[in-house]
């Protein structure tokens, strides 16, 4: 049967997890995980919760799954060995470091990939096992069959959300919040952007980005029989009594193997919903998905409280426990008892006396050990062997069963036995030469224009599917001695990866060697195909560690992530040849969904959208592989006039990225960067380079 696994944001949390049915739960342990402003736990209570839940049988996963940057590495790290040494019995992380140092430094103890890292394909999970990750959380956005097709394959366990909000772009590429507020969702501080409103173009009553809650209830023996080895419930910001209410309602359908009553479903809506639930994305049809919270019903009272008394009044949760008891002559009495995990233990009593009148019974023990209640214990086997002339009085036999809890209990709380080792040496670094390679990026084929290819930069970068649409400008690239690189699409499914093979090998025969990609996931494509790569932003290279997986991993460079400080980009060791954006509107968001068609009405590709907040500030909004969207920032990234900091950065390359510009504005912004105008755009941010990010 499928794991359920429930969040737990709160020391009471856990109780109603626990006591109504999940098989693990999932917490935050310090600032480092994706919901900072969840109630995270202390050493104390961490101690104290994983006690709880390893006694009852329920297994409990750490969240560090937070981009890290250089200076946290060691406390991320001591927290991870902290965690570990407690008993937990896995730590899900996001970051490529981060991961790579707990697996070199806890090898003992699992490790999952988090869905921020964005995985939505077979490749990306066969990544990170290739890592040593043992379980991979999946895009939200995956279909039924999409899911089937990875789990049916994969090498090691998939895990499925199937209850809770869901987030308008792709977890784990989502900067919207850190841009608008410093508020990183990378970080764990998301501000929730997509839950504002915008206009389309008319007024501004509108919640374009705002989905309604996630909810499979009725499809979780569609999800077993696809394969999948856990399903997950959202929430680690709601309140214990919605974690126990929903959780109660999943345990019950897995158990009895059903879908849900119209009254559970009912219950579920009004716990917290907004404007009803959808299943869009399993179904493949992303229409009727968009909802805002709804009032909250004043009647939830009754219910919260009816779900607070019933794991708070009483042990609901019951561990199969086995007793043998012994009784006979010169013989301390003594008892074991042992469970089904194989943990075992034994107690002694006193010396029976020769009974004066009726002995002691087996029956008897039997019914006195059987008095479990008040323990999170059931008694399934229980056995005794007595001499009916002896006589061992009722406290003794009762006090026998006590000391067979209280050492069954410490054995089942007791932590695993694991191996810690030291931190591995810093990376080397790779010596720079002074001058940065120039990269330009094109999204348009507007901007693909001899022109800009006469500035010469070093490499051209441009949509894969561009290149291959146009060889005759790609020969022009050629002919000024540049590098092209095909920059493949952030997101990719199975379904997908054909047309996106076969544009590679096209490019392939035309001459292009290298491949762009912000995935993981789309290394082995690439590389099938004969590419090269080079790491995007979409990797997240946040700290040295990160840099160094992705020096290990064979990639040409990697782009250091644009919610560091150029002081961090600065400081960090690089192993790999390493670039940063220095100019362009930054995406900000990569959707499945298609605000160009929710704006023109129709699917109009061809014309860039728009979103405006209520700050008047315009997003522009660009199609992408797939009939998704990217949306980019209000504002353009500029930095000419910071030369002289970019060159103390260590870089190996600087990127100018075009989006929404026109050609001519294009070739007047790279000017500027080569020295030859002083032309300036309007609208322009310093991103976070010098602000950094929560």
């Amino acid at each position: 049967m499928m794991e359920l696994l429930v969040p737990a944001g709160s020391p009471e949390a856990v109780i109603a997890a626990v006591q109504n049915g999940a098989d693990a739960i999932y917490l935050g342990f310090g600032d480092f995980n994706a919901r900072r402003g969840a109630r995270n736990f202390s050493p104390e209570e961490f101690e104290k919760a994983v006690r709880y839940c390893r006694l009852r049988g329920c297994r409990v996963y750490v969240t560090l799954n937070t981009l890290i940057n250089d200076r946290e590495i060691k406390p991320v790290l001591d927290a991870a060995h902290l965690a570990s040494s407690l008993g937990a019995d896995a730590i899900l992380v996001q970051d490529l470091g981060l991961a790579a140092m707990i697996r070199r430094t806890l090898p003992d103890i699992a490790v999952h990939a988090s869905t921020q890292m964005s995985i939505h394909n077979l490749a990306g999970v066969e990544a990170a096992a290739q890592m040593g990750i043992s379980r991979a959380v999946l895009a939200r956005e995956l279909s039924l069959e999409e899911i089937r097709h990875i789990s049916k394959n994969a090498s090691i366990e998939t895990e499925v959300f199937v209850h809770g909000a869901l987030c308008f772009c792709h977890s784990g590429q989502c900067y919207m919040s850190a841009m608008i507020g410093r508020r990183s969702g990378n970080r764990g501080m998301c501000a929730q952007p997509c839950r504002m409103q915008y206009s389309l173009g008319g007024r501004m009553d509108d919640y374009p980005l705002s989905l309604k809650d996630n909810c499979l209830a009725d499809r979780l023996l569609a999800l077993e029989e696809a394969g999948v080895s856990c399903i997950k419930i959202e929430g680690r910001m709601k309140r214990p009594e919605y974690t126990g209410i929903v959780t109660g309602v999943y345990a019950r359908l897995l158990r009895e193997r059903r879908g849900p009553t119209p009254e559970e479903m009912a219950l579920l809506e009004r716990t917290f919903s907004r404007q009803g639930f959808t299943q869009g994305y399993l179904d493949g049809t992303k229409t009727d998905m968009f909802g805002v919270r709804s009032d909250r019903d004043e009647d939830l009272d009754s219910v919260y409280a009816d779900a607070r008394r019933s794991y708070s009044e009483g042990e609901l949760r019951r561990v199969p426990i086995h007793f043998l008891s012994v009784v006979e002559s010169g013989q301390p009495a003594r008892a074991v008892v042992f469970d089904d995990d194989g943990n075992r233990a034994a107690a002694f009593g006193p010396v029976p006396e020769k009974a004066k009148r009726s002995g002691i019974t087996e029956n008897y023990i039997v019914e006195q050990m059987y008095k479990t209640g008040g323990t999170p214990f059931t008694v399934v086997e229980n056995r005794a062997k007595a001499d009916p002339e002896l006589f061992l009085s009722a406290s003794a036999v009762n006090e026998l069963r006590r000391k067979l809890i209280t050492a069954i209990s410490e054995k089942r709380m007791e932590p695993p036995p694991r191996r810690s080792e030291a931190m591995p040496a810093e990376p080397s670094v790779k010596i720079q030469r002074a001058e940065p390679e120039s990269v330009f990026q094109i999204t348009m084929e507007e901007q693909f224009v001899p022109e800009l290819l006469a500035l010469k930069p070093r490499y051209l970068y441009a949509p894969a599917f561009l290149l291959a649409e146009h060889p005759e400008r790609l020969a022009q690239v050629f002919a000024q001695e540049i590098t092209p690189v095909a920059v493949l699409p952030r997101v990719i499914t199975d379904d997908e990866s054909e047309v996106v093979f076969r544009t590679l090998q096209k490019l392939s025969e035309l001459g292009v060697r290298e491949a762009l990609v912000g995935n993981l996931g789309h290394v082995a494509l690439a590389r099938q195909a004969g590419f090269s790569v080079r790491g995007d932003f979409g990797l997240n290279a946040f700290n040295s560690r990160s840099l160094e997986v992705l020096q290990e991993a064979g990639f040409l460079s990697a782009t250091a992530s644009f919610e560091l400080r150029i002081s961090q980009i600065r400081d960090m060791r690089k192993p790999l040849d390493t670039e940063m954006i220095i100019y362009g509107r930054l995406p900000v968001m990569v959707s499945d969904q298609c605000i160009i068609r929710q704006s023109a009405g129709k699917c109009n590709c061809q014309t860039p959208g728009q979103l405006s907040d209520r700050t008047g500030s315009v997003f522009p909004v660009m199609k992408e592989y797939g009939c998704r969207n990217v949306i980019y920032n209000a504002h353009k990234l500029f930095l000419a006039d910071k030369r002289d900091e970019l060159l103390s950065a260590g870089l190996w390359g600087m990127r100018l990225m075009f989006t929404t510009e026109s050609a001519r504005e294009c070739v007047e912004v790279a000017k500027t960067y080569l020295g030859l105008t002083e032309y300036r755009p309007n609208m322009l941010t310093r991103g976070l380079y010098y602000r950094g990010v929560e």
